[in-house]
């Protein structure tokens, strides 16, 4: 078939989505892994933050995801972070709260103090000197720390993520890919694979990238590590659609990644703006200029553009799509810098699926 015709194709199929996938009965495929990340929730239950189902009825914000059919939490850990949230003993006080309700459980290592996506991968300050060599042993040690601190109180991750968004690599600059050169950090992330499968050999490693917006770039990643004899369990991306192209492309990436590595497919990362007002004093992470599909910023708009990326993951044949972070609505204190968490605002507060006064949107909801 002629590239021009496929894509024509493909975006009938997309565009088509939203009417004919009416039931998931009806999908040939099915999402299992209905996720959400909800790694700043605890700082904001501990600021007393209140959360309000759809009857607008205080009630705990776990059980306000599942009734919206969520049944995955994914947490980030960062290794010593000046907030004292997000770290270690933070994670394990969450997924305690987190598997006594019922989810499966994503732990996302950041490898840093801070934050880590495609533009920085900061090594934690305790690292920061230390050779390829040496950060081989910190992953190992710091993966195997954590999951087995997890196992041991009964909260054994069901997936963890070797780093997070590496589209060119972790732990910079030791481990950055630099001219296509995968050796360095393939050597990190089979230290990785490894911990974790010695923790639990059942337990789900993920390789995440934010490579959702092009298939060049996907295949030129796991291609690379596949290359240095990388393994791994499932292939996360990160989708947003102000920033990663159309739903016909995601739909490209998601068939050809999974057919290509014979692995599940997860949208690790997606969200989606409810308006394009600033709760805070913080510049919106994403301004209200970047909407897409006609969708506008409003309760209905979040809620039909979810519902169109679940649809479009479960027909190029994914396994699960995680919204990130649903709950992070302006809570003053909880803010996006973990070394001025105080003093700094939430990005996120127009796409959380919580407004600002901590009511649920009622449309939004997981669908398999």
């Amino acid at each position: 078939m002629k590239p021009s015709l496929k894509a024509a194709l493909v975006t009938a199929i997309v565009l088509a989505v939203p009417l004919a996938v009416s039931s998931p009965a009806h999908a040939a495929n099915t999402l299992t892994m209905l996720g959400a990340d909800v790694s700043s929730l605890q700082r904001s239950l501990d600021l007393g933050a209140k959360y309000y189902n759809k009857a607008g009825t205080a009630a705990d914000p776990y059980d306000i995801l599942k009734s919206a059919g969520a049944n995955y939490m994914r947490l980030r850990i960062w290794n010593n972070p000046a907030s004292g949230y997000n770290n270690k003993a933070k994670v394990l006080q969450q997924a305690k709260a987190i598997k006594a309700k019922g989810f499966k459980l994503l732990i996302d290592f950041h490898y840093s103090d801070t934050w880590a996506d495609p533009g920085k991968q900061y090594p934690p300050a305790a690292w920061a000197s230390h050779s390829l060599t040496q950060l081989q042993s910190d992953v190992y040690n710091y993966t195997y720390d954590v999951c087995t601190a997890l196992k041991s109180q009964g909260t054994t991750p069901d997936s963890v993520q070797i780093g997070n968004e590496i589209n060119v690599g972790m732990l910079w600059p030791q481990g950055e890919v630099t001219n296509s050169n995968f050796a360095p950090l393939a050597s990190l992330l089979k230290q990785g694979y490894n911990a974790t499968k010695a923790c639990n050999s059942g337990t789900q490693v993920w390789i995440h990238t934010a490579d959702a917006d092009s298939d060049t770039n996907a295949r030129w990643f796991y291609d690379g590590i596949k290359a240095q004899g990388v393994a791994w369990d499932v292939t996360a991306l990160s989708y947003y659609c102000m920033w990663h192209g159309s739903l016909a492309n995601l739909y490209n990436v998601i068939a050809d990644v999974k057919s290509r590595y014979g692995k599940p497919v997860v949208i690790a990362e997606t969200a989606y703006m409810f308006t394009t007002a600033n709760a805070d004093s913080e510049t919106n992470s994403v301004p209200g200029t970047t909407l897409c599909d006609g969708n506008p910023a409003s309760w209905a708009g979040q809620a039909t553009e979810f519902s169109w990326i679940q649809n479009t993951a479960r027909n190029a044949g994914a396994a699960g799509v995680f919204y990130w972070e649903p709950t992070w609505y302006a809570v003053k204190g909880n803010g996006w810098d973990p070394a001025n968490i105080n003093g700094t605002g939430d990005g996120w507060d127009n796409m959380a699926i919580f407004d600002w006064t901590g009511h649920v949107n009622p449309n939004v909801v997981w669908t398999p």
